[in-house]
């Protein structure tokens, strides 16, 4: 490995604290005034950090009388369920649950592990909501089981839903830019996506619930509001995902409904002419609670630091649950997207051809006021899940989603002379298209004893067709005689369309994979899945009458999984996993590629690593050492204009990462990340990856008299970056972000965000010599009312 530290003392250096932090339950002061038994749970539960899952029915109509004075997690809990009938008790995976009093289980040690099972991401601590936690007790994003992050045989981060509430992270770009480990390449501010990178590797592996979305859906148009939490699973997971490159999957998790009436307003403002408002209401619609659902309402107008820069963000999101019986559960719901952007920032000159500079401003990146980028994103699912009486748990899901674009763009372009000024141009492209992907996602999950032990398995299939439809207009260019006044030079362009393109592609998997339980401390994870893809592409060129039909099939590609844990006692864990990797090139790449046809990506990817979890599951991390291996990795070429496939590429690094509360009221979230891509000739590719990336963010809540106000701070430091580096080098660099909320009421608190604290001056993205800057200084203001 080209590393250049030593794992062992960086790794040495976040353990320690870790078990500094490790204690038994302490006593802290809370000051909880009275109300609704609900109401008084979740803030005792969010203070003292400990996740609680319990039915509505259990607290529908009862009081608390608070909680005052100094108390321990099980004193606590007693003192606010005092004279309710109620009682608190701590589960297996360390989150707490409530019982009517005295109510004991009669059921053997074997029956209550069968209770652990249930459908995927519904396990008992896993939502994120209304926990003030940075971390989740059980994910399933890798394997599809319902595994706790130590459990897990590669590293996972969750962005639950208070860290976004904390660090303001609106859309899925958003949660991206502060996940450890994934960079963001963003070449334009409101248009097209960013690039997303992860292990030396472009992310192309989105779910939804679980659900595999496309690429081609534009995901990182999604909003926040609609999701309890981001998990983030880093490595290869073409098991779970189909095809997907060894990156990482971003699987997203909806918000559901929930029994006691909750509702929620907020609005904020902020410099650049921003402001917002938002709406999420939750309740049962019966009076047996067996209906429940919910709603949620969003809306913002995004300025920018150019003048001409303005963005419509609305969202629209309803879901509802339906208990069809005691073991029986049909979930319904609807989501609408729309983002509309008029002069959508872009990239500009940097350097001029002698290699000077070009004293780029920030605000130079704005393009004419005719320019737009408008997108539409509509989804709609449902599913039914039945709990038989073995423990055993079915679900089956159908969802159907359509995404349309529509957009007319300018970019400058070229390698300008600086003492004529000539050499610039603006290309003025038009896209629009319209996808649609239907998936039908089924599966069963269950038990199984076998030589004396419990293991679990899971078993299922996923069937997705995806079309796609886009007329096809030639690129209008135009020389620029001055770039510093481009905007007002170029006219706004007519386009008449030249072609389309019609798109299909179909997949078809199943998948098997399961949790043999060795011996008390060793648990091996094995699983597979076959795959059938098939992709048909139509073009049609007006100018010549000329139509070409491509067709490309891959047929049973079998991508195997494998992963050992070994817990060397309740805190640590040693774990390592292996995989293969397969993945057709996308038709975009297809269309740059030199010499015609491209094969698959394929490779192989492995990790070892070492897992902790303190505070009984409240704090969790990872140190984790990877390499993955490709052939037929497909590289930008800019002086080809093509992509060209590396036979060749190697991806080695590690990760350390941290997630949770340290003590009471304090969460952190802190990783670094190392990696670097080398071709058969040991030369570096992709440099326009920083090999070394840190991200931490952290709030705490002040004790005492104080404890109204929580402060925040983060930072995000990258090394030094330049695609080629010969050509234009971003320096190392670092941004720091500051957070404050104070909670005037129990219903209201007021949250302030300040980005860029420093005014840190940075290219976000650079290719040759051109660059588009970060956000300089801004800041927001929220509000949010509960009631």
């Amino acid at each position: 490995m080209h590393l250049t530290f030593s794992a062992a003392v960086l790794g040495a250096a976040l353990w320690t604290p870790m078990a500094q932090a490790q204690q038994a339950e302490q006593a802290r002061q809370y000051n909880i005034p009275a109300g609704s038994l609900n109401a008084v749970l979740n803030r005792f539960a969010e203070e003292a950090g400990v996740l609680l899952g319990a039915s509505g029915s259990l607290t529908s109509g009862k009081s608390s009388a608070g909680l005052n004075g100094n108390y321990g997690v099980t004193a606590g809990f007693a003192a606010v369920l005092a004279r309710t009938g109620l009682e608190a008790f701590r589960q297996n995976d360390g989150s707490y649950g409530l019982r009517t009093a005295y109510e004991v289980t009669a059921e053997p040690a074997s029956a209550v592990s069968l209770q652990t099972v249930t459908v995927s991401g519904k396990a008992p601590g896993s939502t994120t909501e209304g926990t003030g936690s940075y971390t989740t007790f059980s994910t399933s994003s890798s394997t599809r089981l319902n595994l706790t992050p130590q459990e897990t045989p590669q590293p996972i981060t969750v962005i639950t839903r208070q860290r976004m509430d904390d660090q303001g992270l609106v859309s899925l770009n958003d949660v991206l830019e502060a996940t450890s480990g994934v960079t963001i390449k963003p070449f334009n501010v409101g248009a097209d996506g960013p690039q997303i990178w992860a292990r030396g590797a472009s992310i192309t592996n989105f779910q939804v619930d679980g659900i595999p979305s496309a690429s081609l859906m534009s995901n990182y148009l999604q909003s926040t509001v609609i999701y309890d939490r981001v998990e983030v699973v880093k490595g290869a997971t073409g098991m779970m995902s189909g095809l997907g490159t060894p990156a990482a999957t971003i699987n997203m998790i909806r918000k559901r409904p929930t029994m006691e009436p909750q509702a929620t307003v907020s609005a904020e403002a902020g410099n650049w002419s921003r402001h917002g408002a938002g709406l999420d209401m939750s309740r049962a619609l019966n009076e047996d609670g067996s209906v429940r659902g919910r709603l949620v309402a969003d809306y913002k107008r995004q300025g920018a630091w150019t003048d001409n820069y303005a963005q419509d963000y609305a969202v629209l999101y309803g879901i509802g649950e339906i208990d069809l019986g005691p073991r029986t559960l049909l979930t319904a719901g609807l989501s609408h997207i729309q983002r509309n952007t008029n002069a959508q920032i872009r990239t500009f000159p940097v350097v001029y051809t002698n290699g000077q500079s070009t004293g780029a401003r920030l605000s130079d990146g704005a393009p004419p006021d005719w320019a737009y980028y408008d997108h539409q994103m509509d989804s709609a699912f449902g599913a039914i899940e039945h709990r038989f009486d073995s423990g055993w748990n079915a679900k089956a899901e159908l969802t159907h989603g359509r995404y349309r674009y529509d957009s007319v763009m300018a970019t400058l372009g070229g390698v300008v002379n600086q003492a004529t000024g000539s050499g610039a141009y603006a290309l003025m492209p038009r896209y629009n298209a319209a996808t649609e992907q239907t998936s039908l996602d089924a599966y069963v999950t269950g038990p199984f004893s076998l030589f004396g032990r419990q293991h679990e398995l899971i078993a299922g299939l996923t069937l997705s067709r995806l079309t796609q439809d886009s007329p096809s207009y030639p690129t209008v260019r135009q020389n620029i005689t001055n770039i510093f006044n481009w905007a007002h030079e170029v006219p706004q362009p007519s386009f008449t369309q030249s072609g389309s393109t019609a798109l299909k592609e179909y997949q078809y998997g199943a998948y098997l994979s399961s949790r043999l339980q060795l011996s008390d401390n060793v648990n091996l994870l094995l699983g597979g899945r076959v795959t059938d893809w098939q992709r048909d592409r139509r073009a049609v060129t007006h100018a010549t009458n000329t139509t070409t039909d491509t067709h490309d099939k891959e047929n049973s590609v079998l991508i195997p999984y494998a992963g050992l844990v070994y817990a060397l006692n309740d805190n640590y864990s040693l774990y390592a996993s292996y995989t293969k990797i397969f993945r057709p090139q996308d038709s975009g790449t297809l269309m740059y590629t030199t010499g015609g046809q491209m094969d698959p990506e394929e490779g192989s990817s492995y990790e070892a690593g070492l897992k902790a979890s303190f505070q009984d599951g409240a704090l969790t991390s990872s140190l984790s050492l990877f390499r993955t291996q490709q052939k037929n990795l497909a590289v930008w070429n800019a002086a080809l204009f093509s992509y060209v496939a590396e036979t060749h590429a190697a991806t080695e690094g590690i990760e350390l990462e941290v997630n949770g509360r340290l003590a009471p009221g304090w969460q952190l979230s802190a990783g670094y990340n190392y990696s670097e891509t080398r071709d058969q000739n040991d030369s570096r590719i992709l440099p326009r990856i920083p090999r070394n990336t840190f991200k931490l963010f952290t709030s705490y809540r002040l004790p005492g008299d104080w404890n109204k106000l929580t402060l925040g701070a983060g930072v995000h430091w990258e090394s030094k970056t330049g695609d080629p580096l010969t050509t234009y080098t971003q320096s190392s660099h670092a941004q720091a972000n500051l957070m404050a909320r104070y909670e005037v009421s129990p219903q209201l608190a007021i949250t302030a965000h300040l980005n860029n604290a420093f005014d840190k001056r940075y290219a976000m993205a650079i290719a040759s010599n051109i660059a588009i800057y970060g956000p300089p200084r801004n800041f927001m203001v929220s509000a949010k009312y509960r009631f």
